[in-house]
């Protein structure tokens, strides 16, 4: 194994920006990459680097969704108010938004092992790629929801945040399957994206911080031998590709165009699968 330099920080700063937004799986590719460029996971670098690098791509998701956030902010404030009594909603949401997260948190802590296991294992990831890109692809045979916010039901949520709750296994996309679970339920296209978003949020902050209660708590020798220019750098550059690819996402979603990623995630999981890559 060999230590972060800067030519791996960027390419893995570029995979995590791209890959973290686009229904790919952002865990499948950096364990395989990390793999061929001969890097090692439990690593001090990279540690702190998986650290900044979710918190490059948080701060992508505060950019791009910075309106809609406002905007949701601005009617929490104002629904307590008797006035709004015929048409709150943002409180609604947010209640079914922490109650998509319940299944994430629960199942991401009694599976840890298991989930930690896969990422050493090139098959069940090239496996989980397929199943992702055939996840996407059936997105094509279903026409475009039409719920709104008011047909939002728990049971939703609850389905989404276990879609979500999936996708900690490398080889899953987390907003390939929370978005596609959306459609599936015939949530409009708008709605889909916003919701997976605003479960995103605590789920890569909570990624984050179990990287960070990692990275603390090795030894102080390993903690002075971390290539901090490197690992900055990569994760400056997971921020500005993510907010690009983050974009190109919400387009394609908009478009009804998710099942143009199948092919890539069918053709990488059969040469993972294989061993060919």
């Amino acid at each position: 194994m060999t230590g972060l330099s800067y030519a791996d920080s960027i390419i893995l700063g570029v995979l995590q920006g791209i890959t973290e937004f686009l229904p790919i799986s952002s865990s499948g590719h950096l364990a395989v990459t990390q793999r061929l460029l001969e890097l090692d996971p439990s690593g001090s670098d990279m540690l702190l680097f998986d650290v900044l690098a979710h918190l490059g791509t948080l701060l992508a998701v505060v950019i791009v969704f910075a309106g809609s956030a406002r905007h949701f902010v601005r009617r929490l404030l104002a629904e307590p108010r008797a006035s709004w009594s015929s048409k709150q909603y943002a409180w609604r949401i947010a209640a079914l938004a922490i109650l998509g997260t319940i299944p994430t948190g629960i199942i991401g802590v009694a599976f840890q092992d298991t989930f930690e296991a896969a990422f050493g294992k090139p098959v069940w990831i090239g496996l989980f790629l397929i199943v992702t890109g055939t996840v996407l692809a059936g997105t094509a045979l279903i026409p475009a929801g039409r719920k709104g916010w008011k047909d939002f039901r728990w049971y939703h949520a609850v389905l989404i945040g276990i879609a979500q709750a999936c996708a900690i296994f490398p080889g899953i996309s987390r907003s390939g399957s929370t978005i596609c679970v959306a459609a599936y339920l015939g949530i409009r296209r708008r709605w889909t994206a916003e919701f997976s978003f605003l479960l995103a949020f605590p789920a890569i902050a909570g990624a984050s911080v179990f990287k960070l209660k990692d990275t603390i708590t090795l030894p102080a020798g390993e903690l002075g031998d971390i290539a901090l220019g490197p690992v900055i750098v990569g994760s400056a550059v997971s921020f500005v590709v993510g907010i690009a690819a983050l974009k190109i996402l919400l387009g394609a979603v908009r478009r009804g165009r998710l099942h143009y990623f199948a092919l890539y995630c069918w053709v990488l999981g059969a040469l993972v699968a294989t061993g060919v890559v």
